[in-house]
């Protein structure tokens, strides 16, 4: 087909849009697509970006995609349009099914034409809907390429009708909360889940509100209430924009419960549903409230995609003064740890030469290749501990990623203590992780990647390493975990103090962090599969992963404020942060499921003025990885919540993951959370991270001056946790309240600065666990873990207990310990009231193979 209006098959579907009875004859001469923003779910490389399709070159100038199915293009016509006609015109590589799409706001579509069969050329369609972004969406290509377009022109004009009330419910899965709960079993979530069976109930007492928080300003057009037996007699529905100041859209009195609908006019982010009097002896009681929007001005999209900001220093080998830009930031980030600034570079693929890339504070080096030996360095990445007289335990928040070393000297240099990863990394030599001086050292993590040679523990304390493979492990200090890795040593727990192995053949669920890439010259990232009973690095096979192009990412720059990103992710976009220190004034709301949030050089969220960071919904598969959230001098409640309360999806064939992840609280300035990070979601994977109470920084630190109560806290069921550190809490480091979690591998440091046994006594028992599993729950297990006590302040304080947990036959610990540092306080038990109690000041362990 050359040129065609309806000589191929066309089916055409009802359009969800209000379609004009006739179009003006003039609309459809209008183009209306031409120059305008384009974008698509692929290029195939950087010479055929989606802009080439509407830019009026119809022969010289195009956009291809990816050579699989399906793919879409897209363009947004500034404004809402009636649409006439759509002119697409093909390269050789063309779409044989297809359908012509509009819509209002870029995520929700409505289809206008259909294609099948379709054999390329110019494909001529009449069409008739409203919207402003018009798109192709490809099922199946007519080539074994991709999709090409020369070019594709929107005609149309004329007058939009007026919006109508979208019947969607735009307050289903959105984040709630409510001025009280009965029980557990009904959370405010309950109302806004679109399940008629679960519901929200009060305390018997008036007055009491819910509210859902919709992710962006909206116009209000309707509000649906389906009351269960315990009604409300009068209640306002009141609109909001930050959550504190209402604005009243509807008033009842003498409601007699059942459902109703109200029309009302308003716009806010927040809707509030406000009891004044019950119409029962019980409290207020909702199966469901609907919100429903519409008829209200469109802002412009968010773009995706765009530079990727000045603190991303992108290199390759012909860059000249190389060395000299690795020593530059190093010298400024050294003996910065809680300073401003922050760093990724960027290795394109290629041979590097004589390099020697120092990693100081909040510094990343990655290369851009899919797998690491597409970046070689001859040389060495170096971390060490000259600029704290050889002590290498203060060495945090730095990494390495996806490239391969061939060290200088045949080992390099890994000196580091906790959130610094050293990931999918392949090591043509050894790897010493001890500083030069063989000085104190506390980390870490290694993942993915390959040491042909030994590695060298040395002076490290505690260390993790997750489906790796190493040529050896040189000696054990108290607690080298490994699960999953080739050439690991065998489980030797029960010998002498250093007799400290503890290896587990597979890690039984895992899925490897996202990165950046190059494929060409377009930017993507690259979302690794979840793999099971996982053994050995997943590259180069990589199997299973899919790829996301940059332009399907906000790309979070200095300036970027909170309710633009979370406008960009209500509108379908993925979040890529450039390293940075972001303050954000609202809660960032992550709804999509199989969102990525990803950061790069550490970059650093802090919340203003008490709101939470960071709230995941209960979706599959969202991927958090590679920032920072440091608490705000206003208290936080959660810093990070992964799903609402009362979750109960089953997300095991698609687990929400964080991963190198870290909460600080207090160090670079006064902080305060009584939750760093609560997990309710079932089956979320917490792989590598460090949740911290300051014990020392620059301001912010004291008992009272960064307190946070609680570092983790999992309600969630099947919950695995790879990789975790949690330290200094002013009560329970771990609360684990879900059924069926596992652990693997856990470092904790008691805080340091209680002041004395009183502030700690609690249920006549002083002090409070590290780990403490809920009486409540029947199964749990956990591998390889070691809690520390320094009581500074009062090294008279004796610990009940290191760790704390039902006696069950579905609970089991292997391989853990308590030390006392120096004899800075004491352990009277490892567990319960089992184990040896520590003493003395020579910082011997008291360990548990198995309990019970």
């Amino acid at each position: 087909m050359r040129v065609t209006s309806l000589g191929i098959a066309l089916a055409t579907t009802a359009a969800l849009v209000t379609i004009p009875s006739q179009l003006p004859a003039a609309a459809a001469e209008t183009l209306l697509s031409q120059g305008k923003a384009a974008s698509a779910s692929s290029i195939e490389n950087g010479g055929t970006t989606a802009a080439l399709a509407v830019d009026g070159n119809l022969t010289g100038t195009r956009w291809s995609s990816a050579a699989s199915d399906p793919q879409w293009f897209q363009v947004d016509l500034g404004a809402s349009a009636a649409i006439s006609k759509v002119v697409l015109t093909w390269e050789a590589a063309y779409g044989k099914d297809y359908k012509i799409q509009v819509s209002d706001n870029g995520t929700s579509w409505t289809d206008l034409k259909t294609v099948t069969g379709g054999d390329g050329g110019s494909d001529s369609l009449d069409v008739a809907g409203n919207g402003r972004y018009v798109r192709m969406s490809g099922t199946a290509r007519g080539t074994g390429y991709g999709y090409s377009l020369w070019e594709f022109q929107v005609y149309g004009g004329g007058d939009v009708p007026p919006a109508t009330c979208d019947s969607a419910n735009a307050a289903q899965g959105r984040p709630a909360s409510a001025s009280s709960i009965e029980n557990g079993g009904t959370p405010a979530a309950g109302a806004f889940d679109g399940d008629p069976g679960t519901r929200w109930s009060s305390a018997h007492s008036d007055p009491q509100w819910v509210q859902v928080d919709l992710g962006s300003a909206k116009d209000i057009c309707k509000v649906d209430l389906n009351w269960e037996g315990a009604y409300g007699k009068d209640f306002k529905i009141q609109a909001s924009a930050d959550g504190n100041s209402w604005t009243d859209l509807k008033t009842v009195t003498g409601g007699t419960g059942g459902q109703a609908s109200y029309d009302v006019a308003g716009s806010g982010r927040y809707v509030r549903v406000h009891g004044t009097a019950r119409g029962t002896g019980w409290g207020y009681s909702l199966w469901e409230v609907a919100v429903h929007t519409g008829g209200g001005t469109t802002q412009p999209p968010i773009q995706g995609g765009g530079d990727l900001g000045p603190n991303v220093i992108v290199v390759d080998p012909s860059t000249p003064n190389l060395q000299a830009k690795f020593d530059q930031v190093f010298a400024q980030q050294e003996r910065a740890q809680f300073g401003p600034g922050r760093y990724q570079f960027l290795m394109k693929p290629g041979t590097y030469n004589g390099i020697n890339a120092q990693v100081g504070f909040y510094t990343s080096i990655s290369g851009l290749g899919l797998n690491p030996d597409d970046t070689t360095i001859n040389g060495d990445i170096t971390v060490d501990a000259g600029w704290f007289n050889g002590n290498a335990t203060q060495n945090f928040w730095r990494s390495a990623e996806n490239l391969a070393l061939n060290p200088v000297s045949g080992t390099d240099r890994w000196a580091v203590a906790q959130a610094a990863p050293f990931r999918r990394i392949h090591v043509k030599g050894g790897l010493n992780l001890a500083p030069a001086s063989y000085g104190w050292a506390s980390g870490g993590y290694i993942a993915d990647s390959k040491i042909d040679g030994t590695v060298g523990n040395y002076s490290q304390q505690q260390w993790y390493t997750r489906e790796s493979s190493i040529g050896g492990w040189s000696n054990g200090v108290w607690n080298q975990v490994f699960s999953g890795v080739q050439g690991a040593p065998a489980t030797n727990f029960q010998g002498g103090p250093n007799d400290a192995y503890t290896t587990l053949e597979n890690t039984p669920i895992s899925r490897e962090k996202p990165f950046l890439y190059l494929d060409g010259n377009a930017y993507k990232v690259w979302v690794p599969a979840k793999r099971t009973n996982a053994r050995n690095v997943s590259w180069p096979a990589n199997a299973g992963g899919s790829s996301i192009p940059l332009e399907q990412f906000y790309v979070v720059k200095a300036g970027a404020t909170a309710a633009t990103i979370n406008a960009a992710l209500a509108q379908g976009l993925n979040l890529l942060f450039t390293p940075g220190v972001y303050h954000l004034n609202e809660t960032i709301n992550v709804n999509r499921a199989d969102t990525v949030v990803l950061g790069l050089g550490l970059a650093t969220i802090i919340p203003d003025n008490g709101v939470d960071a960071m709230h995941v919904a209960d979706v599959d598969g969202v991927k958090l990885a590679g920032f920072l959230i440091d608490a705000g001098a206003q208290k936080s409640d959660t810093l990070l919540q992964i799903g609402p309360g009362g979750s109960s999806a089953d997300h095991s064939g698609n687990p929400t993951s964080m991963q190198d992840v870290f909460v600080r609280i207090g160090g670079a300035g006064p902080g305060l959370a009584t939750n760093s990070v609560v997990v309710n979601s079932d089956d979320a994977i917490i792989d590598h991270t460090w949740l911290w109470r300051a014990d020392h920084g620059d301001a912010g630190v004291g008992w009272e001056t960064n307190r946070a109560d609680y570092g983790l806290v999992v309600n969630g069921d099947d919950v695995l946790a790879t990789g975790l550190f949690v330290e200094h809490y002013n009560k329970y480091n771990v609360v684990w309240n879900g059924e069926r979690g596992r652990t693997i591998f856990f470092q904790n440091e008691i805080a340091y600065d209680v002041p004395n046994a009183a502030a700690i006594t609690h249920d006549g028992i002083v002090g409070y666990a590290a780990y403490k599993v809920a009486d409540s729950v029947n199964t749990h297990e956990a591998w390889g873990l070691g809690s520390y006590c320094n009581f500074t302040a009062d090294p008279s304080i004796v610990q009940a207990h290191g760790f704390q947990v039902p006696v069950k036959t579905g609970i089991k610990l292997h391989d853990f310990l308590v030390i006392s540092l120096g004899g800075m306080g004491q352990y009277a038990h490892v567990v319960n009231s089992t184990g040896a109690p520590t003493s003395g000041t020579s910082t011997i362990p008291s360990k548990i193979v198995q309990f019970p």
